[in-house]
């Protein structure tokens, strides 16, 4: 069957399996990037939270042999575990004084969310695009968001110069930047390894830790390219390093840090940041297609090394 079928077959399937009136229908979301997705959201009577669920990996998943009734049981599994048993106040959401103090940003690409954006109130950075969130709920288990619209900015009364500098305070304090070593976050990655989030900041450390690669992200690790636009952040770095270094966008997730050393061609490293992205980034995650440089000497971003006659970010 179709991706279109399975979901199909998979709603079917699953409203069997839940009681009390929980209903389930198709859902459509466009995401970063222009990226559709598709999947469905249960909505259960008396709760104004409805979880959606996202149905890709689970087709993935059949296609590679899995059945429909094993599928069907990990999303009721897994639905279980983030269903909501209270409804949200709502009333928080619509009062400026109830969501300031979370008020957040992140960075998207200005052309491959062209259109989204005149939805958006935002700001350029470089070839990017600032864009605004509110921090709902953050736990061990992950965050909920919600995205700002220009019918939030006009509901409550503000316009965008406010939310950036409302922004940039809370980014820095609920969403703290971080640097570690490329080693660091490959340890990250294994299974026993775990992460301690606070293990290896070398933002926060006055030691000579020195290696070829760096991860700039935040204490979530979700949305932590933003970081690249923190106040002092870059230049701190600089600091650390003691030299002029690239920023390559892996993700909207995190930036990795190249030092400007011998031998470090801005043309391979733009190649290998399309080639990563082609084969390893979600396309909903992708950030950017180049490399960025950031001179130490005069403090200031610049879309590339070659390009450093053009208008950069100080």
């Amino acid at each position: 069957m179709d991706y279109t079928e399975f979901v199909s077959a998979v709603e079917r399937r699953l409203s069997d399996k839940l009681e009390g009136g929980v209903k389930i229908s198709p859902y459509t979301a466009m995401k970063n990037n222009g990226k559709e997705r598709r999947g469905i959201i249960i909505e259960t009577p008396g709760i104004n939270v409805s979880p959606t669920i996202y149905l890709e990996e689970y087709y993935e998943w059949y296609e590679r042999g899995k059945t429909l009734g094993e599928i069907v049981k990990d999303i009721h599994s897994f639905y279980v575990d983030i269903r909501q048993n209270e409804s949200w106040d709502y009333g928080n959401a619509l009062n400026w004084e109830g969501v300031r103090g979370r008020v957040v940003f992140k960075l998207i690409n200005t052309r491959k969310n062209s259109m989204l954006l005149k939805e958006m109130p935002h700001r350029k950075f470089l070839d990017l695009s600032v864009v605004y969130y509110v921090l709902v709920e953050m736990n061990c288990e992950g965050s909920a968001v919600m995205q700002i619209y220009n019918s939030h900015m006009r509901h409550w009364g503000t316009d965008e110069e406010t939310l950036w500098s409302i922004a940039v305070k809370n980014s820095k304090e609920l969403l703290a930047a971080e640097l570690f070593t490329i080693s660091h976050a490959l340890r990250e990655c294994l299974p026993s390894g775990g992460r301690d989030v606070r293990g290896e900041n070398l933002l926060e450390k006055d030691d000579d830790t020195r290696d070829g690669m760096y991860v700039l992200t935040n204490r979530t690790r979700n949305y932590g390219a933003a970081c690249m636009a923190y106040p002092y952040v870059l230049e701190m770095i600089g600091d650390i390093l003691e030299r002029d270094y690239y920023i390559l966008p892996s993700s909207v997730h995190e930036v990795i840090i190249v030092p400007d050393l011998c031998g470090v061609m801005e043309e391979e490293l733009d190649e290998m940041i399309r080639d990563v992205n082609h084969a390893q980034v979600a396309a909903e995650e992708v950030l950017g297609d180049h490399a960025y440089f950031f001179e130490q000497g005069g403090k200031r971003l610049l879309p590339g090394k070659k390009k450093s006659g053009e208008e950069g970010v100080s």
